[in-house]
């Protein structure tokens, strides 16, 4: 019996040695070790056994047991480890190569327009305003001095949703909104960024859709030279130290007098290329002081205040500054023309 037992340990471990990988080992674990293994056949020998060969018999068993269960702990260890160290050999990354290019995004030229003009004015002070696309007729047209019979509608070719509602054909709207606000408080300095929509034939020049910029300073002694030296300002931030700045008389329902405003050109300094057409300046808004009716109508008194406004198409200084001959580019969502525009993050 006991030679028996001898035998079952010397197997056990000579098939412990020799196993190689862990599924293996855990076969070997059932043959043995399992409620119905080899070592638990062992005990049912010792109904054969006399009451006093019993106790020596089951503790030799049970030594065994120990010593199996030992041996195979020691060999999982082992195999374990291997695994291990096999698996991350496996899946080990060589840092020293070149990683995935992700590709992102880029910022599109009408945003980086809009946030550059933005950085402009509000480290002058001013505020950014916000307002409805779809804006009620009487902040687009009335309180900007454009009644129902005034022949400057015509020029808007507007976008109505019912008689009263509309989507926005400028952003003199938000200014308008942002007058009503004041309630007579001065003084007012802001820019109202956003969409607008005009009835248009869309080609390289014209979108029914497109991006304005205005602005609106209204306080005591407000002149046209503080006009003109705000926007000599800005054409020498948005095209390049040097700009001169012009004034031509022109006609907008919102300012008296109103002018239409150009700089000298960027690409030859005013001595005349293709795209001044010779002329030396480019047209880029429109400007004026604000119309005594409109402060009046929003509540200012325009005998003891004055103001001034501009607008500027945001398409217009986007492709006057980065070379851009056709609008419908901004709009077409052209990965290949957006991709360009990764040198100005």
């Amino acid at each position: 019996m006991i030679e028996k037992i001898t035998q079952v340990q010397e197997e056990a471990l000579q098939e412990i040695e020799k196993a190689d990988t862990l599924e293996l080992l855990q076969q070997l674990r059932i043959t043995y070790l399992g409620k119905k293994g080899k070592i638990q056949e062992l005990m049912s020998l010792m109904r054969d056994l006399s009451k006093e060969d019993k106790p020596a018999f089951g503790q030799k068993v049970n030594v065994c047991k120990d010593v199996v269960t030992n041996a195979m702990e020691e060999k999982q260890k082992v195999l374990s480890a291997g695994a291990l160290s096999s698996k991350l050999e496996k899946e080990k990354i060589d840092i020293s190569l070149a990683g995935e290019k992700m590709e992102i995004g880029t910022i599109h030229p009408l945003i980086l327009i809009q946030q550059e003009i933005e950085d402009l004015f509000v480290g002058m002070g001013y505020k950014v305003a916000e307002g409805p696309e779809v804006e009620k007729d009487y902040y687009n047209f009335e309180l900007a001095n454009i009644p129902q019979d005034h022949p400057a509608r015509d020029m808007q070719d507007t976008f109505y949703i019912d008689p009263e509602t509309l989507l926005r054909t400028h952003t003199t709207a938000m200014q308008m909104r942002e007058l009503e606000k004041a309630n007579g408080q001065l003084p007012i300095k802001l820019i109202c960024p956003g969409k607008v929509y005009r009835r248009d034939d869309d080609d390289a020049t014209h979108s029914h859709q497109f991006t304005q910029c205005e602005g609106l300073v209204v306080g005591e002694h407000i002149t046209l030279a503080d006009l003109k030296g705000t926007l000599k300002y800005m054409a020498d931030v948005m095209f390049g130290q040097g700009r001169q700045v012009r004034f031509r008389p022109s006609y907008f329902p919102f300012t008296e007098p109103s002018v239409e405003v150009d700089v000298s050109c960027p690409f030859c300094n005013g001595k005349g290329c293709n795209v001044c057409k010779g002329s030396g300046w480019i047209e880029i808004l429109g400007a004026g002081m604000v119309h005594p009716h409109v402060l009046e109508m929003n509540g200012f008194d325009p005998e003891k205040c004055s103001g001034f406004a501009f607008g500027v198409g945001l398409e217009r200084v986007a492709m006057l500054k980065y070379g851009i001959d056709d609008i419908r580019n901004f709009y077409t969502n052209d990965i290949r023309f957006l991709e360009t525009f990764d040198r100005f993050d």
